[in-house]
């Protein structure tokens, strides 16, 4: 079969290849899938270089999260079919014309989702959803978070709303404010533009922010913690800049404030089996009846995968890029 592989770590767009490898065959409780379309997250991207928490065995196949079509089964699977359209992530080697996953990781599409979402529908916005029950929010208690123009970020926005829990967005570029109004995103403030936080305060009012996302580190985290009232959380979700986060010793003493992070992977692990199924069913729910929106930057072949990661770098793009083999 074809696939997008990787012989070294290093920078996507130099490593990463169309090549030739061996169709995989399911194992004991395991599917085969034929890939229709597979999207670039950034994690992945991380994993290629070789500084994610999973580093796999070279060569490699990129990608985490496909939908497709099973077209083989492994001894005791029971449940699925084959020819029964399904996606699949926390798996390994999407980026190709087929791959593996456990049964028991594998979600049955309904007709109702289009292609484009479904392929993207379970790795981000399941963190998202986890992320926001993480949180633990009240309906009417206000969340703060920054890259709100991100895949999580955007769809923690959706979500959040769907649940009456209002959000503050922050974006780096004014641009991104109009990118996030035009699906239905409120609240949005650019921190290019001077007075921006205290146009949130008064958004906030005097109350503050319950809980806080920091995807950025550096001094953004501190920008954050001087947004929640007393008792909030700051949750770390990742680090763009690479810096550590520097957060004033004032604001986390006199409000009593709580940092924790959040890892998607370690939380899911320890997430009981039916609170997974509950926010897989509210995934499916809202994406069908359009609450929750998951827009698509390009979709690419296969042989042009060194042109789709560009692309999935590339700042201020409006959604997701897949690959299609």
């Amino acid at each position: 079969m074809r696939a997008a592989l990787h012989s070294s770590f290093g920078d996507p767009a130099t490593v990463l290849a169309a090549g030739d490898a061996d169709l995989p065959v399911p194992g004991p409780g395991e599917v085969r899938i034929r890939t229709v379309l597979a999207p670039i997250h950034n994690h992945d991207l991380w994993t290629v270089r070789g500084q994610y928490g999973y580093k796999p065995t070279l060569p490699a196949i990129g990608g985490s999260e496909g939908l497709g079509t099973i077209d083989a089964l492994g001894d005791g699977v029971q449940g699925l079919q084959i020819g029964q359209r399904v996606a699949a992530a926390s798996v390994h080697g999407t980026w190709s014309e087929a791959f593996i996953a456990p049964a028991r990781m594998v979600i049955p599409m309904p007709e109702a989702i289009a292609d484009e979402t479904a392929a993207q529908l379970i790795a981000m916005p399941l963190s998202a959803l986890m992320l926001l029950e993480y949180l633990r929010v009240e309906p009417g208690q206000w969340i703060v978070q920054n890259t709100a123009n991100g895949a999580v970020g955007k769809t923690l926005a959706m979500l959040a709303a769907a649940r009456g829990i209002p959000v503050v967005n922050l974006v780096r570029r004014d641009a991104g404010v109009q990118e996030m109004a035009a699906l239905g995103i409120a609240h949005v403030f650019s921190t290019a533009s001077d007075g921006w936080k205290d146009a949130v305060r008064a958004v906030l009012g005097d109350a503050g922010a319950t809980a806080a996302v920091d995807s950025v580190g550096g001094t953004a985290a501190g920008d954050l913690v001087g947004l929640l009232g007393d008792g909030g959380t700051l949750v770390s979700f990742g680090s763009m800049t690479g810096e550590p986060m520097q957060i004033p010793s004032g604001d986390v003493i006199f409000k009593q404030a709580t940092v924790k992070g959040f890892w998607g992977s370690k939380v899911s692990q320890a997430m009981a089996v039916e609170d997974k199924r509950r926010l897989v069913g509210e995934l499916l729910q809202r994406a069908a009846s359009g609450e929750l929106k998951l827009p698509v930057e390009g979709v690419f072949a296969l042989d042009d995968v060194a042109a789709a990661v560009t692309a999935s770098g590339k700042p201020g793009r409006g959604g997701k890029v897949l690959l299609r083999p």
